[in-house]
Order: structure tokens, then C-alpha cells, then sequence
């Protein structure tokens, strides 16, 4: 799969994806406990549940570094108890940890596929921003992602996303005026409509 794709986007896949983090943290701050039933822009999750992707998220990157191998993420009904901001980040101060330390040179096994780690990262760094997006829009949030921040990431996406890939994790891309910030690009590209608002009366 890797040696059809130009990785040169992924030159620091470790800073990209703290990046992400990063932004994506700044909009788990302002979530409350009485937020977590809210509505997201992913349909089948209410706020508490999308958390809690996160986090298994999150866990999966760590284990790919970590072990070499990432089990396909299923949420744990143990981690349903407590507070799904605080594990988020946990689990987010866990793998920046981890990247801190050498680089993984070896293929990460993620089901049946063997994948090279940068692309890991950089697929880990678009999940976790745009989930980050999603998180400030349940919030009441219209925090865009940092420009160069969605650039680099819409040119991973490009790779990755494609006709015979984007379903069923993305849904059909969204129309954006020839105008739209590289942030409403990207979420738009991913199926996601940037002027849509999930706020809670």
C-alpha cells in the first residue's frame, strides 16, 4: 500500500501529530458533563461516545508505536465510567510520550495490512484534528483548524481518501465556496458541512 503513495507530507509525522493533538485538546478543554449527550457532526456519536472514539483512538496509535500492532479500536464499556475529557487527555500526554522517544522504523500490522508508521501517524493526525473539529462544533465552538495545520493534513487526505477508500469512515464530500479557509476544505473534503452547528439550545 505505502510504496504507491508519496510520503514526502510526512517528513515529521511525529510534529504533525502532536499538532493535531494540540488543537484538538484546545477544544476538549471547554466540554462539561453536561455536554456529553450533546450532538456532533458524527451522527452515530453524541459527544460523550465521540470522546470515547477518541480515546480508543488515541490508544490505538500508542499500541502501533509501542507493540507494532493496533487492533482495530472497539469501545471498552469500562472506560464509560468517569471522565471521558480527562481520558482524552490521558491518553493524549501517553502518546505524545511515546513520540517523544525514536522514531518506529518497522511496519505497524492493523488488521490484515502491514503499514508504514508515518502513514499511521499522518492517518492519526487527521483523525484526531478533525475529531478535535468536531468536538469544538458539539461545544458551540467555531474554532477552525490552524491553516497550515489543515494543509498538511488535506494533502494526506488526498492519498488516503479516495473513491474505492472513503467508505464507510468518510461520508460524501461537502460543496465549499472556491474561498473557504484550508480548514472548511479539509472538513468539507472529509463530509463534514463547515457551516453546520450542533450547539445545544
Amino acid at each position: 500500500m505505502t510504496a504507491q503513495l508519496d510520503l514526502t507530507a510526512l517528513d515529521d509525522p511525529a510534529a504533525l501529530l502532536d499538532r493535531a493533538i494540540g488543537f484538538a485538546l484546545g477544544a476538549v478543554h471547554v466540554v462539561t458533563p453536561a455536554r456529553l449527550s450533546d450532538p456532533t457532526p458524527c451522527a452515530k456519536w453524541d459527544l460523550g461516545s465521540l470522546l470515547l472514539h477518541v480515546t480508543d483512538s488515541l490508544d490505538a496509535l500508542c499500541d502501533g508505536l509501542c507493540t507494532g500492532r493496533v487492533d482495530l479500536p472497539v469501545l471498552v464499556s469500562a472506560c464509560a465510567a468517569g471522565d471521558p475529557a480527562a481520558q482524552v487527555r490521558d491518553r493524549a500526554a501517553r502518546l505524545r510520550g511515546r513520540t517523544s522517544h525514536t522514531p518506529r522504523s518497522e511496519p505497524v500490522q492493523i488488521a490484515d495490512r502491514s503499514l508504514d508508521p508515518r502513514l499511521m501517524l499522518g492517518v492519526g493526525a487527521i483523525e484526531i484534528a478533525v475529531h478535535g473539529w468536531d468536538i469544538g462544533r458539539a461545544c458551540g465552538l467555531r474554532w477552525p483548524i490552524p491553516p497550515a495545520l489543515a494543509v498538511d493534513l488535506a494533502a494526506i487526505s488526498a492519498l488516503i481518501v479516495t473513491g474505492a477508500t472513503r467508505h464507510p469512515a468518510f461520508a460524501d464530500p461537502v460543496a465549499v465556496p472556491g474561498r473557504a479557509c484550508p480548514s472548511d476544505r479539509l472538513v468539507a473534503f472529509l463530509g463534514r458541512n463547515p457551516d453546520s452547528t450542533y450547539d445545544s439550545p
